[in-house]
């Protein structure tokens, strides 16, 4: 599952969220985890908590922000998952950050049943439009639509298996 911080519709319960993801990191830590994380509209309490606990590995999921935000989470430690929403015309934020991410600290993903990717855009979304996200990527950095299977296969392997 995944964990973190959602301050979108409610930010009543922001003390015991930031709780929850402090024990969940702790979790991961100990059994040597990484962790899932869930991050809207709290990016700089999730940054803020990353730094407080070092040492541990994770993805951010379904990413939204920019590359300013991109550029800490990696220095985290974090890799960075691109969803669907990379494919949208008014993403310009999430794909200059999909432009700079270095290739070999990213994952795709779909998110499926939600946010699917151009040309699927308002409908459900399945696991296998995540080639959509990866040819958009690859068009983004010029590159093969392989090269960024390959690598993102690669990542995700090594990150299950440190």
């Amino acid at each position: 599952g995944e964990t973190g911080l959602d301050y979108y519709h409610d930010k009543n319960f922001v003390k015991l969220q930031k709780s929850a993801f402090v024990d969940h990191i702790a979790i991961a830590q100990s059994l040597n985890k990484p962790v899932i994380i869930h991050m809207r509209e709290a990016s700089q309490d999730t940054i803020s908590l990353l730094k407080e606990h070092r040492n541990v590995r994770g993805v951010i999921h379904c990413f939204t922000e920019n590359w300013p935000i991109a550029k800490q989470l990696l220095d985290c430690g974090m890799l960075i998952s691109f969803s669907g929403i990379v494919t949208f015309k008014n993403a310009r934020a999430i794909q200059e950050a999909a432009m700079k991410v270095p290739l070999d600290q990213m994952l795709i993903e779909t998110d499926a049943p939600y946010l699917a990717p151009v040309p699927y855009r308002g409908k459900q979304n399945y696991p296998h439009y995540v080639m959509y996200v990866a040819q958009q990527i690859a068009e983004l950095r010029a590159c093969s639509v392989e090269d960024v299977i390959e690598q993102t296969a690669k990542n995700y392997l090594s990150w299950i298996q440190p």
